[in-house]
């Protein structure tokens, strides 16, 4: 496995990271002992790097995974938390749920504006304050939009940028490849440590997936790649990609033809609160009942979070 330097935070990350959403209830919904060996299946390989968040319920599997594991390992998590106290009450129960005195990187999940960012203002003073007191070790910023990027890189108390990207420029919010690019570009010049997702684009890129691994690792100051990953042989095929080694060629057409489906149940309501949490705007109401435009279609599993009744399943 390669190894770099996640901007200034003085963390050293594996180019693949483990995007731990895929195994938890928002897609794959992996019973506990199962999604654990994936990741630690990972973290064998010399994978060091976890990417989770508040939103994911996948703390217990990282606790799971991490248990007898000597290896250091470096976890991300983030919170749509706005608040000083209930910052701190995410930050608190992230280390509490995984099992750790300190999370190594927090971030504000999914910023989608210069206005948000200003919005999560106490927010971000809680994170500074758990980094002064050893709670945190850098603070981050994730997002699918390039003024965020742009206007995160100004602020001296972010260390790391998660931005998507891609070589298609698919689920760019407000802008195309090129304008990410050079707001990535920016932010590396400002000295921040950026890890990258959906290089893949929820699953689109994924009959190519090697070309675009090597794509976005190419990108300047794009320390790693957060891929979601489901199965053994996923790690398996990635782990050889990242390591600049050829994966067993039948394994890795298998992963490559496996493609992540969305669908609404037909108990769906369509009340809507799906369509409101879609920052891909590939959800609408047709006949009292959510659509998904595929085309468009991250596979993030956002939406079935925001779904009360859990209507919007991604398998």
């Amino acid at each position: 496995m390669n190894y770099h330097k996640l901007g200034q935070t003085g963390l050293t990350v594996s180019r693949l990271c483990f995007g731990a959403l895929t195994i938890g209830p928002l897609q794959k919904n992996l019973p506990l002992k199962e999604g654990a060996a994936v990741i630690r299946a990972a973290l064998d390989k010399g994978v060091n790097f976890i990417d989770t968040a508040e939103l994911y319920e996948t703390y217990g599997y990282i606790k799971e995974a991490l248990a007898g594991f000597s290896g250091e390992v470096v976890i991300s998590a983030k919170s749509y938390a706005h608040t000083y106290d209930g910052m701190r009450e995410s930050v608190e129960n992230a280390c509490r749920s995984i099992g750790r005195d300190y999370i190594d990187i927090f971030s504000l999940h999914e910023q989608s504006s210069r206005l948000t960012l200003k919005g999560h203002a106490d927010a971000l003073r809680c994170l500074a304050d758990a980094k002064k007191e050893g709670l945190i070790r850098a603070i981050g910023v994730s997002t699918h939009y390039v003024e965020v990027v742009r206007a995160a890189a100004m602020l001296d108390e972010v260390d790391v940028l998660h931005p998507l990207v891609n070589m298609a420029g698919l689920g760019i919010a407000d802008g195309s490849r090129e304008d990410m690019m050079k707001a990535m570009d920016f932010a590396a010049y400002m000295g921040k440590g950026m890890y990258a997702m959906k290089v893949l684009g929820g699953g689109h890129l994924s009959h190519k997936s090697e070309e675009a691994f090597s794509w976005a690792l190419g990108l300047p100051g794009v320390a790693s790649i957060a891929v979601g990953m489901h199965s053994a042989e996923e790690v398996l095929v990635n782990c050889a990609v990242f390591s600049g080694l050829t994966p067993d060629s039948a394994v890795s057409e298998r992963v490559k033809n496996y493609r992540r489906d969305i669908f609404v149940e037909e108990y769906c309501t369509g009340c809507g609160a799906c369509c409101a949490r879609c920052s891909s705007g590939a959800l609408g109401i047709e006949g009292g009942r959510a659509v998904i435009d595929k085309a468009k279609c991250l596979r993030c599993g956002y939406c079935a979070a925001a779904c009360q009744h859990f209507c919007i399943k991604v398998v």
